[in-house]
This record gives C-alpha cells, structure tokens and sequence, in this order.
C-alpha cells in the first residue's frame, strides 16, 4: 500500500483590533473584491526568520502599519476551511495544498486607514455577540429556532443530546462572554453563516438560507472569533485594555473601552471601584472638559502594577450588569 504525501503550508494571519468610542474595530483588507479579510499571506521559511517577522512583513506591506502588542492565538489546521468564495487558491499556496494557518492577536491605539484597507466593527461579523443594550434579537427570533431544527435534524438521539448541550452551552441561561468560538462553530455547523456553504463548494448560500454576520473569506471570522474570546479573557487578568487606550483617559472612558471589548454593560460605581481596588490607574491632576457636563479628571496607567500583582485584571463577568 503506498500513499503519496500532501504538500502543507502555512499560512499567517493577523486580527488588529482597536477600539475607538465605543466600536471595538478590526483592521480589514479586500481579498478579490469579494469579501473581508485578515491582513494575511504564507510564510516563507527562506527569507523569514520567525513566523512572527512573516507576520509582520505581511501585515506591513499590505496596511502600511508597523504592528505593536502581538501574541499568537492559534494554528488552524482544518481540511477546507481556507476556501475563498471565487477561488480554492490563497496567494502563495498551490493548489491543492494543504493549508495551515497560524493567527495572531494585535492591539493598536492608531485608527487610521491605508489605501485598501479599512476599519470594521467586529459587530458586523458577530451580531449575536453584543449585550450591551441588550440580549440581541435574532438570538429568540432567528438563532435559536435554527439551531432547534439543526438539533430535530439530527441522524440520532445521541447525536441529538450533544447538539443539545451545545446550544444551552452557547446560547442558554447563562450568557459566557468568553464562547465567542464555540458560538461560531455551533452556527457554522448548523450551516448557519456563509463559510459553511461556500466550504461545501458553494459559491454562496442557497436561496432562503439563514445568513448570519458578514462573512469574511477563507477561516478568517475563525481566527477573529478566537481573537475576541481570546482578548475578552485576558481583560480579567491582565491589563490589556490600556494597550488600546490613549495615554491619558477618563473612567468613563475606560469604562466604554472595556464594555465595548466584552459586549456588556458594567455598573459605574462597581467598575470604579474594581479599578481603584486594583490599583490599575493614578489620577494625572489635569481634567478635560467635555461639550456637556462637568469636567472629568484624567486617569493613565499604572505600569508598576504589573509588578505588584499577578493577575491585575478587571474582573467583569461578576460586576456585570443584567441586559434590559
């Protein structure tokens, strides 16, 4: 018996993520004029170093953006997932290779666009994910009735019990702000986003299919939806927030930068409280004054907290306030 050995290669993908306001945003480009993508492309093991200087070289010819904080999230390694909608080949892979794709999670204060590229709420994709104001409609009205179909569907009971749990886990009583993963694999498997048609060999979903967010070509709203979990985590543990804050800021603020990250509203006096406690920020003596209401002091960063605690973080999930 012989078998014949499929070529791989590896694949580098970047979600830069800002926040401006109250819009947490990811850094796009357009791939074929079809859909959004990651600033992406393959490594080439001859002239980078490390897959992070293949990143960066990418990431910097393609947006013109020097990257900062960078860590890496994921390999991602599934057969099919790195379909586009018109074409089965991403730059620098043959066809017919097996692509592997390496992701990583970038924070910018910078909003500021180069030709090609834009800045997306990451909303857009992921809907279902923002609580602020409230548990989203399309939850009750679309999401749920679907995935109650994709679990009648299923070939058996066992297999039935398993979706089950999977949708109490991700959509149920309970709401875990860190699933965003879980939550994008259960819809895709229920053939509810667009990458799960066109992975199938569709160039688009079928007429009257369930279409939820916007689409992003190959695995790239994957490798997002690892970034957010991935970032929403980290806010409890350490100080990454202020990564994507300017060097001074308000409390309210902060306040909006970090709800804004995780999806949910946190109640004042609890939030100001957890950051004092913490000893996160120190007042800079200066205010600023805004077109309504009463000046608000200037806060910045205590970097020497990283010296003093192991895991200054804000822990949002208990301090949260119930959605309307």
């Amino acid at each position: 018996m012989s078998t014949k050995a499929s070529a791989v290669s590896i694949g580098l993908s970047a979600a830069i993520v800002a926040v401006e306001g109250e819009m947490p945003s990811v850094l796009v480009v357009s791939h074929e004029g079809t859909h959004d993508a990651l600033p992406f492309g393959p490594f080439d093991p001859v002239h980078h170093r490390t897959l992070e200087q293949g990143l960066r070289k990418w990431v910097g010819e393609q947006t013109r953006f020097d990257l900062g904080y960078t860590e890496q999230l994921y390999t991602f390694g599934d057969l099919g997932r790195h379909r586009s909608a018109r074409t089965m080949k991403q730059p620098g892979h043959d066809a017919g290779t097996r692509v592997v794709s390496v992701g990583y999670l970038a924070l910018t204060r910078r909003i500021g666009e180069a030709p090609g590229t834009q800045w997306r709420g990451w909303y857009h994709y992921f809907p279902w994910e923002d609580w602020r104001d409230n548990r989203p409609a399309m939850i009750d009205e679309v999401i749920l009735p679907a995935l109650q179909k994709f679990v009648r569907d299923a070939p058996n009971g066992d297999v039935a019990e398993r979706r089950r749990e999977r949708v109490n886990i991700c959509f149920g009583e309970g709401w875990d702000e860190e699933r965003v993963l879980e939550r994008y694999e259960l819809l895709y498997e229920a053939g509810l986003v667009e990458e799960y048609h066109r992975d199938g060999g569709q160039r688009q979903a079928p007429r009257g299919a369930v279409r939820l967010g916007t689409p992003m070509v190959f695995d790239h709203r994957r490798i997002l939806a690892t970034a957010i979990a991935r970032l929403r985590g980290k806010l409890k543990y350490r100080p990454v927030v202020f990564e994507l804050m300017a060097p001074t800021f308000t409390l309210l603020e902060l306040q909006r930068a970090v709800e804004a990250l995780a999806g949910l509203r946190l109640h004042k006096q609890n939030f100001r409280r957890l950051v004092n406690e913490q000893g996160l920020v120190e007042g800079t003596g200066k205010f600023c004054t805004p077109a309504r209401g009463r000046p608000a002091e200037l806060f910045r960063f205590r970097r020497e907290v990283l010296r003093e605690r192991p895991a200054p973080g804000v822990r949002l999930s208990a301090r949260r306030t119930r959605p309307g």
